[in-house]
Parts: structure tokens; C-alpha cells; sequence
């Protein structure tokens, strides 16, 4: 057991001790982003055309059940969530002065916008948002009460810093989420945007002091399996694994609907796959594809599963239907490096081409994708535009993905002395990067191997492998061959609890 001496309890956070490209392909983005941009925002500006001014708020028929689920501030189900947004579009139509209303739809257009990766509903998630504030600020105005002027402008300040962590910009979620709580402290939902900001910023202690604060509101109901979940994600982070484990069992077992149930089975999955267990995370998806039919991200965690396993047909079929249900390029660069450890080469450069498409219509939709362009740029195009690239990110949002993934880009582009640098930030317990991650042991290890760090690169390397052993279908081996290379150590260099003769 990692953390031995905190173990799982019934509250819904147990107390912790403290710890934890070129130009033509620049201009080619850009006119496809100027197109799609201009699209969307003519969306958003014609959203409610005027239509019979009889209806009422729903409290029953289409979408009652997501109308919950969005007020509440967890999950909910796609289909639902369509059936929800037509029916606050058609009570909008007639009473366009409903602050609250208007901060729910803006808020289901975020959900909506997560669930498909679908950028182009940002802007009008965005519209209607700020439109709530603007009738909250007509209602201040008026001298409406002042509790029910207090709810509607958090509810939307709410859906703004969720919008703004979905579009990968974490200083306005941040911005947005503090304003939330200000607005209402004893509202919970706000807070688990505020500690995403915080990690996305790189500022670990302030998001374990919002977590503590989070967990003091003692929050009961449909708000408690999310707040464990969000507990589970800080533990992760900071390497208590068995932790997060166990608070993700808790907030499944607590779980209201499916939807929301099967994101916590999804989520444990992710905990099995990064210590190495295939078959458990397989079964974790599996179960969460019953209760969620087409979840992208266990889809996607499916075919990671499947290709460890050596069930590589399988494992394409799981991605194809991943990037069916969300076309994420996340999922398109894991698909198209799962193409090329199989030797498809022809097929990896289709994923590519859609990845660079993809996030033309991301930034079209005000979404920040330089990470995963870094990344793809960094192993599969230009290391240079990589580390420009990543280096802006880091200046903007330096937590730990942008850490690793900037060290790596440097070494790709040949500056090792430097890429040692942000490699150690990013697995710098003391400094944040306390999540035990395969792939940034093995970044570190092969830049130490580089720097002719021989000691360090061999144990970073092997630790990469007892980490996760399948960690990705192209870098394990290039591990293990590079561990080869490196050779036996001596004797004196060799950790009590690692045997070379089980790296293969």
C-alpha cells in the first residue's frame, strides 16, 4: 500500500497528513479556424429567435433529470442534456429576462461541449452566460431580492469558470471560479473549478487548501460522490493512489444516475491503467461502457487496455468509436502512435492530419490545445515549433503536464541541459509533481541517459517500466532498450528493490 496510514473512511474526504509549423501549416490553421470561428459566433448571436411568449419553465417532460444534474453541478447524460437545451432555448424564447434560466443553458452548452469535444458550443455557452449576468445586473437594478440576484449570478459565474477549464484556460476559471465563491461561499459546485484552475497554474498548495475548504462545507446529497471524486483527483495528484482509489469506490457506490456513476468506474479505470493493472482498468471501463453506452473517455481508456493486452484489433475498433462520440485530439495522437508501433504508418499520418484540423476548430471554439500540439509536434513534427509552443504555455499555465511535456520538447530539439530542468519539475514531489506517472520517469530518464547521468537515467528508466509496464505501445520498448544499453549497473548503484534481471 503506497499510503498506508490513511485509509478509506465513510465521510466523503478522510483527513490526510500533509504531503503530496511551419508557416503554411500556421496559415492553413488559421484560415480553417477563421471559418469555424466566424460559424460559431453567428450561432450564438441568432440562438432564440422570437417564437409565442405562453410557456413556462419546465419542471417536467424532456430533460427533467439533466436539469438536476447541471443545477447540481455533476454529470449528466449527452441525450439528456440535448433534450435540456431545447427546452431552456424554447423557455428562453418567451422569457428572455430569466437569469438563472440563462445560466443553465450556458451551463448545459459546457456539459455538451465536453461530452461531444464539440468547441463550436463554447461560444454560445459563453453568450448565454454572460447573458445571465447582464439580466442579474438589470435585476440588482430593480431591487430584486437579493438571495434569489445572489443564486443566479453564481450559478453563472459557475458555468463561466467551467467554460473557461474546458477551454484549457486556466487563469480565467480561476478568475471566474473566486468570484463564485465570493458570491456564495456555501455553494459547493464552484469549487472543484477553482481547484482544477489552481493545478492547471501549478499553485498545488492553494488547490489542497480549496479541497480542505470544499470538504468543510460537509456537502451531502448529490453533491457528495462528486466532491469525493474530486478529492480522489488532488490524492492522485499527489501520488496517494489507494486513496483516490478508495474515494472513487465511494462516490460510485453513491452515485444518483448513470451517467454519473459510470465517469467514477471511468476514472478508476484511469487510477488501474497508470499503476499497470490492464485487466482491472479493462473491467473498470467495461462497466462504465454498461452504464454510459459510448463514453468517449472509457472508450478511449478501452483501447489503451485492449493494445496492452495485445488485443490490438480490438484496441482500433475501441478508438474509432472513442473519436466517434468526441473527436479529441488526445485520442487522435494516441490512435496514430497505436497505428505506427503496429508499423501503419499510412494510417498514423490520417490521425495526424485530423489532429492539426482539430484543434484548428478547438482554437476556432477559444480552446487552448497548445499542450497536445507540443506533444505531437515534439515526437511527430517539428521539435522547434514544439518548444516555442510550449514554452508560451508554460509562461501562461505552468503546472506539471506542460512541465514534462516542455522538458521533452527541449530534448527532442536537442537542448538537454535544459529540458533536465522542467523533467525534474515535473516529478518534484516537493514542488508539485507528486503523481507517479510512467511516461514522465521515462522522459526524465531518457534525458538523464543523454546528459551521460548514467546512475539516475538507469533507475528513472527502470522505475518508469515498475510504474506501468505498458505504458505506451511505442516508448516501452525504446525504454528497454535503452536500459539494455545502459547496462548492469555496479553493485553500489543499484537500489535493494530492483532486480534487472525482470526488465525484459
Amino acid at each position: 500500500m503506497e499510503n498506508a496510514q490513511s485509509g478509506p473512511g465513510t465521510p466523503p474526504v478522510p483527513e490526510q497528513p500533509p504531503r503530496r509549423r511551419r508557416l503554411w501549416r500556421a496559415l492553413a490553421i488559421s484560415l480553417v479556424a477563421g471559418v469555424v470561428a466566424g460559424a460559431a459566433v453567428g450561432g450564438a448571436l441568432t440562438l432564440l429567435p422570437s417564437v409565442e411568449h405562453h410557456l413556462k419553465p419546465p419542471a417536467r417532460g424532456a430533460g427533467p433529470q439533466a436539469l438536476t444534474e447541471v443545477r447540481a453541478g455533476v454529470p449528466a447524460a449527452l441525450p439528456a442534456l440535448t433534450a435540456l437545451i431545447g427546452d431552456r432555448e424554447r423557455y428562453l424564447r418567451a422569457h428572455p429576462q430569466d437569469a438563472r434560466a440563462w445560466a443553465v443553458l450556458g451551463t448545459a452548452y459546457v456539459e455538451q461541449g465536453r461530452r461531444s469535444a464539440d468547441a463550436a458550443v463554447y461560444p454560445k455557452a459563453e453568450e448565454a452566460l454572460r447573458t445571465s449576468l447582464r439580466r442579474v445586473e438589470e435585476k440588482t437594478s430593480a431591487g430584486s431580492a437579493p438571495e434569489t440576484v445572489a443564486t443566479a449570478n453564481a450559478a453563472a459565474l459557475d458555468g463561466l469558470a467551467a467554460l473557461a477549464s474546458a477551454r484549457r484556460d486556466f487563469a480565467e476559471a480561476k478568475r471566474w471560479a473566486e468570484q463564485a465563491v465570493q458570491a456564495e461561499p456555501q455553494r459547493w459546485s464552484a469549487y472543484p473549478q477553482l481547484i482544477d484552475a489552481y493545478n492547471g497554474l501549478g499553485d498545488y498548495k492553494a488547490a489542497r487548501s480549496t479541497l480542505e475548504k470544499l470538504t468543510a462545507l460537509k456537502a451531502q446529497g448529490a453533491a457528495r460522490p462528486a466532491v469525493m471524486a474530486q478529492a480522489a483527483a488532488v490524492y492522485r495528484d499527489r501520488g496517494w493512489r489507494e486513496d483516490a482509489a478508495a474515494q472513487l469506490a465511494d462516490a460510485a457506490a453513491a452515485a444518483r444516475t448513470p451517467a454519473e456513476q459510470a465517469l467514477y468506474l471511468e476514472r478508476t479505470g484511469q487510477l488501474s491503467w497508470e499503476r499497470g493493472d490492464r485487466e482491472d482498468a479493462l473491467r473498470h471501463y467495461e462497466e462504465a461502457l454498461l452504464l454510459d453506452p459510448g463514453q468517449p473517455a472509457a472508450l478511449a481508456g478501452k483501447g489503451r487496455a485492449l493494445a496492452a493486452l495485445g488485443r490490438t484489433d480490438e484496441a482500433l475498433t475501441a478508438y474509432q468509436d472513442a473519436l466517434a462520440a468526441q473527436p479529441s485530439p488526445q485520442y487522435m495522437l494516441e490512435l496514430g502512435e497505436l497505428h505506427e508501433a503496429l508499423g501503419q504508418r499510412s494510417e498514423a499520418r490520417t490521425q495526424y492530419d485530423l489532429l492539426r484540423v482539430r484543434v484548428a476548430q478547438d482554437t476556432a471554439g477559444g480552446v487552448d490545445d497548445e499542450l497536445v500540439l507540443g506533444q505531437f509536434e515534439a515526437d511527430h513534427g517539428d521539435a522547434r515549433d514544439a518548444v516555442a509552443r510550449l514554452t508560451a504555455e508554460w509562461e501562461r499555465q505552468p503546472g506539471i503536464e506542460v512541465a514534462d511535456a516542455l522538458g521533452w520538447a527541449l530534448h527532442r530539439a536537442g537542448d538537454n541541459e535544459g529540458a533536465l530542468k522542467y523533467a525534474k519539475t515535473a516529478t518534484d514531489k516537493e514542488h508539485g509533481g507528486g503523481v507517479r506517472s510512467a511516461l514522465y520517469m521515462y522522459h526524465l530518464g531518457v534525458i538523464e541517459q543523454a546528459l551521460d547521468d548514467t546512475g539516475p537515467a538507469r533507475r528513472h528508466l527502470e522505475e518508469a517500466l515498475r510504474i506501468n509496464p505498458y505504458f505506451s505501445p511505442t516508448r516501452v520498448t525504446q525504454a528497454r532498450e535503452a536500459l539494455r544499453t545502459l547496462g548492469a549497473p555496479a553493485d553500489a548503484d543499484t537500489p535493494a528493490d530492483i532486480e534487472l534481471a525482470k526488465v525484459r
